[in-house]
C-alpha cells in the first residue's frame, strides 16, 4: 500500500462505527446480475470497503482506492471479516492515474468529493480505465437533495443531472440513467429520504 499524507476524511471514519454502514450500497447490489462472472474491478473512493468487498464476495479482484488510511483499515477489517481478498490502495484520486483498458467494472458510488473540474478529470480517466465491454456503476445524488439534507455534498456543483451525465458518458453505451427519490439507510451519515441519480453505462467492445 503506498503512503500519501492525511487525509481531511480520516476524523470522519475515526469512530468504530462504520461511517455509511457494512452493507453494500443498494443500486449497487441490485446490478449483480449485470457484473461478469471474473476480472477486475475498481472501487473508487471505497472508504470502510462496504462496497468493495461486496464486489470481492461477487467473485471479482477488486482494487479498493479511497485518500484515508483510517478508512482503509477498517475496510481490511470487514474484507476479512466476509472472507474475502481485497487490494487496498492509498491514494488522492486527484493525482492518482486510474489505469488504462484495466477493469472489467469500475464502481462509483457517491464521489460527489469532486467539484467540476475534478469531476471532468475523473469521468473520463474512468472511461480510459473500462476494458471494451467494461461496466460503470455509478449512483449520486441530483440537486434536489440540498433539500432533503440527509447526506451528501451541500455544494450544487458537486450534484449531477441527467444532461450531465448524459453529455460525460454519451460515447459509452448508456444501459439505464434513473433519477429518483428513496428512503437509504447508509449508516449515519446516508440516512433518509434522497434524490438519487443511477448510472449504468458499458464501453463499446
Amino acid at each position: 500500500m503506498s503512503e500519501t499524507p492525511t487525509s481531511p476524511w480520516d476524523a470522519r471514519y475515526a469512530s468504530d462505527d462504520y461511517l455509511f454502514g457494512e452493507a453494500p450500497n443498494a443500486f449497487l447490489s441490485a446490478q449483480a446480475a449485470r457484473l461478469p462472472t471474473g476480472g477486475g474491478a475498481l472501487a473508487l473512493a471505497d472508504g470502510e470497503g462496504r462496497n468493495g468487498v461486496w464486489l470481492a464476495q461477487q467473485g471479482l479482484q477488486v482494487l479498493s482506492i479511497d485518500s484515508s488510511s483510517v478508512a482503509q483499515a477498517k475496510a481490511r477489517k470487514l474484507a476479512a471479516s466476509r472472507g474475502v481478498a481485497l487490494a487496498l490502495e492509498l491514494a488522492d484520486l486527484d493525482t492518482w492515474p486510474i489505469p488504462e483498458n484495466r477493469f472489467d467494472v469500475i464502481a462509483a458510488i457517491f464521489i460527489q468529493f469532486a467539484g467540476p473540474a475534478l469531476r471532468a478529470r475523473l469521468f473520463a480517466a474512468i472511461k480510459r480505465g473500462l476494458k471494451p465491454g467494461g461496466l460503470l456503476l455509478l449512483e449520486g445524488y441530483r440537486p434536489e437533495q440540498l433539500k432533503y439534507r440527509t447526506g451528501g455534498p451541500p455544494t450544487i456543483d458537486n450534484l449531477y443531472t441527467e444532461p450531465m451525465l448524459r453529455e460525460a458518458f454519451g460515447d459509452l453505451e448508456i444501459v439505464k440513467l434513473v433519477s429518483r427519490d428513496a428512503v437509504i439507510r447508509e449508516g449515519a451519515a446516508h440516512n433518509g429520504m434522497s434524490a438519487l441519480i443511477d448510472l449504468v453505462a458499458r464501453k463499446q467492445a
